[in-house]
């Protein structure tokens, strides 16, 4: 099945000021934007940690503006704007702090992520004096490198449990849209993201039909549910995936996950269809599994008859008693030893209704969170004085669909 990878773009173009101000843009070099935003934002005579700490931040947060395509699926010509109200400091021109210069030559395609997921981390940071945020605060870096800690520990201690990737591949694809418009009899891997997306956002839009199978296959199936995306938010309903359903799709899919978000759905699940996928029995093993894990994880932390359970893609006794638990609060009869299509419906009901309103409102989810799965939120109050508007937005060009499991890129879990 295929499976996301995100790359580092070769160049990213800056609009020079807020995203409606006629200002000019420019593209550049992605290492030499973050050579720039590094000498812009913090200061050059901060202990080492703290600087990789800050410059892993830059690159992650630009990094997921251009995996979400933040601006572009809006109708923008632009990457990112050089605004602090919404992204990152850029200042044309400028020159770079030597010792800064040579930390983004080394870090430049490494990123934090989330354990399991697939996009950047959208790493919000601020100054933490003047201004103070979700996400990393600059001088409180620095205050904690001067405490002796590590450059992990301090993006710990901000965002969590995150890893870093490193060495991602580095490309020059600056859009997702594939170039040609998807219809019946295409296939191949920008299908298989349609389909995908069709059915994440119709989880919040149940007149689209769901899809059974993602199998990069554009049938009559899919070209039905496009069509019906189609109509509901007011597209030529032709069933053809162009240009302008293409980005709808892709800002409907990252509203809905919050992939723009710190606080973001995540894409563990990319490539699992939330239809019911045949009965499930104890002793099996792989990705149903964690899904069904997942869902009872999220029960779990909102009806405390059903016992917390690990999403490790097992089917063993600890998931068997939790869907006991379930069957017995729904009414089931209580199997446990399986899962068929009258629990699977009671288990994704529950967990929709859930997610579509407690877990959109920004609450914490523990249980998620004890399983390296983290919160959801949705439309969030802006911070102050930057990120103003980070409530909805997209999907991505740094995208590079590989088949199987196979994943090129390095990994560093940060201890």
């Amino acid at each position: 099945m295929p499976t996301v990878t995100p790359f580092v773009p070769q160049r990213i173009t800056v609009h020079l000021g807020s995203p409606d101000s006629y200002t000019a843009n420019v593209t550049v070099p992605f290492s030499d934007y973050v050579k720039n935003v590094a000498s812009s934002e913090i200061y050059p005579t901060w202990d080492e940690s703290a600087l990789r700490a800050n410059i892993y931040a830059i690159v992650s947060f630009a990094l997921n503006r251009i995996y979400t395509e933040f601006y572009r699926s809006r109708g923008y010509d632009f990457d990112i704007t050089s605004s602090t109200a919404y992204d990152q400091a850029f200042v044309n021109g400028r020159s770079y702090f030597e010792n800064i210069s040579r930390l983004v030559d080394e870090l430049f395609n490494d990123y934090l992520r989330r354990p399991g997921f697939a996009e950047p981390l959208a790493a919000k940071f601020c100054n933490g004096t003047t201004v103070t945020c979700e996400g990393l605060s600059q001088w409180g870096s620095q205050n904690l490198a001067q405490q002796g800690y590590s450059t992990t520990q301090i993006l710990r201690s901000y965002y969590g449990n995150v890893e870093i990737v490193n060495n991602a591949p580095i490309r020059g694809i600056s859009s997702s849209y594939p170039g040609t418009p998807l219809r019946r009899g295409s296939s191949g891997p920008n299908v298989v993201v349609v389909q995908v997306e069709l059915n994440r956002i119709a989880q919040n839009y149940p007149a689209i039909p769901k899809l059974a199978s993602v199998d990069g296959i554009y049938g009559s199936r899919t070209e039905a549910s496009v069509r019906r995306f189609q109509e509901i938010f007011g597209l030529s309903p032709d069933g053809v995936v162009g240009k302008a359903t293409w980005y709808a799709l892709v800002r409907l899919y990252t509203a809905v996950t919050s992939l723009s978000e710190l606080r973001s759905q995540g894409q563990q699940f990319y490539s699992i269809s939330w239809e019911y996928p045949n009965s499930i029995y104890q002793g099996e093993s792989g990705d149903k599994v964690r899904h069904l894990q997942y869902m009872l994880s999220v029960l779990s932390a909102y009806i405390p008859s059903i016992p917390p359970v690990q999403i490790d893609g097992i089917y063993g006794p600890a998931t068997a008693d939790a869907v006991i638990a379930a069957q017995r609060w729904f009414g089931l009869p209580e199997t446990g030893s399986s899962v068929d299509s009258a629990t699977w419906d009671a288990i994704y009901d529950q967990f929709s209704g859930i997610e579509n309103t407690s877990l959109r409102n920004a609450e914490t989810f523990p249980a998620a969170q004890n399983n390296a799965v983290p919160a959801f939120s949705g439309s969030r109050a802006p911070q102050r004085n930057r990120y103003a508007n980070t409530s909805t937005m997209t999907q991505f060009p740094g995208r590079d669909l590989t088949i199987g499991n196979q994943d090129p890129i390095k990994q560093e879990v940060v201890r």
